[in-house]
């Protein structure tokens, strides 16, 4: 029998979520074949992940909204949804969304709870959506995962959960991400137009990442004398429409560059390049751009704020996130010091090391275990 992942997320290229999904599924295959199977919403003829193309799957063609609302409704109204999965052991909801299931044990992870703590910086439809059906999914949920201690607190406060019920597996940087060669290094600047200085951030643009008081810190810095760029990688999210606002009125606007999304075999290189990687964020749940700098060998400033902190460790430097004097300051120390920033990336690379894929394969496998174990003593 088999233990399903639902990897729709991934197939959909839904940005954390999505590597989130296809890399835990990627690291369990590898260490446990055989052992998982594949689930997905196959909306649009959508496909399965070409690396996990051997895998046995099952899917369900629905769009996307439609989906959401009848795995909600199923839940509400006590449905099972067990015809979609006759032969599973263990079903895992890798995303915020818990189909319903009567005759198995289920897992939820649970990346973040934003929408809760920062409803101003959601979409209103999915603000309605998770504050509606995100107590029902947790509740129904056999067992929950969390991607930082952060979360883990978030979750139990606010919606009352048994701790023992919620288990912290950390995500990590892919395993091929290392520190790029010069060449691979002057190749990125070429093809993307990258200055021979800049500050580095990842992720999608959206507001909890915090750009304008980012790019306020650009122009302290530029007005200080430190002659730096900011390069943005990431594709455009929601709410995002204040940001380019201020950008366009920005005496530093011509610093600024937003190559959009940058794909997965070039992203080493232009961590490798940045002089500082940075992430504003005033949340995240986990933070794996933190991660991803550090094993490029870049160094890291970030906020002070939710799991940031437990990823960078001693190695990274912190700031108040709401502070922009703060944030300069900490990132002109690190652009103004270069044997600062060397024992940065030494400090970065060995904190890196200390999260893998291998190790969170490991700790979700046994959780699998201990759940079934539960389910069979009953």
């Amino acid at each position: 029998m088999p233990i399903y992942v639902d990897v729709s997320a991934a197939v959909h290229s839904r940005a954390g979520l999505g590597r989130y999904a296809s890399s835990l599924a990627t690291a369990l295959d590898q260490a446990y074949p055989g052992r998982i199977s594949l689930f997905y919403n196959r909306d649009r003829s959508i496909s399965p992940l070409p690396q996990l193309g051997h895998l046995s799957s099952r899917s369900v063609r629905a769009g996307y909204k439609p989906w959401r609302m009848a795995v909600w409704l199923g839940q509400l109204l006590g449905l099972g949804f067990d015809r979609l999965l006759p032969e599973a052991e263990l079903y895992h909801a890798t995303e915020h969304l818990l189909m319903p299931l009567k005759r198995c044990p289920t897992v939820l992870t649970v990346h973040d709870l934003i929408y809760r703590l920062l409803p101003q910086h959601h979409k209103r439809l999915n603000y309605y959506f998770l504050n509606a059906a995100m107590p029902l999914f947790v509740k129904r949920a056999t067992a929950l995962i969390t991607v930082s201690e952060s979360s883990k607190r978030d979750l139990v406060k606010c919606y009352g959960v048994p701790t023992d019920k919620v288990h912290v597996i950390y995500e990590a940087a892919d395993p091929g991400l290392a520190a790029p060669s010069p060449a691979e290094i002057e190749g990125v600047r070429a093809r993307y137009s990258l200055p021979e200085r800049y500050m580095l951030h990842v992720g999608t643009l959206e507001p909890r990442k915090n750009l304008a008081r980012l790019l306020q810190a650009l122009e302290l810095l530029r007005a200080r004398g430190l002659d730096v760029g900011l390069v943005i990688v990431g594709s455009k999210g929601w709410l995002y429409d204040d940001f380019f606002r201020a950008l366009e009125r920005s005496p530093a606007r011509e610093a600024v560059i937003l190559p959009g999304y940058v794909p997965d075999a070039d992203l080493p290189a232009v961590y490798g390049a940045a002089t500082v990687a940075v992430l504003a964020s005033v949340y995240e749940g986990f933070g794996l751009p933190v991660l991803e700098a550090m094993a490029a060998g870049t160094p890291v400033a970030c906020s002070q704020t939710s799991s940031l902190p437990e990823l960078g460790g001693e190695a990274a430097r912190y700031f108040d996130p709401y502070n922009v004097e703060e944030m300069a300051e900490a990132l002109a120390q690190i652009l103004r010091d270069q044997d600062l920033r060397r024992e940065m990336k030494r400090q970065g690379l060995a904190q890196a090391a200390r999260f893998s894929w291998e190790r969170a394969a490991r700790e979700t496998m046994a959780l699998y275990e201990a759940v079934m174990a539960q389910r069979d003593a009953v």
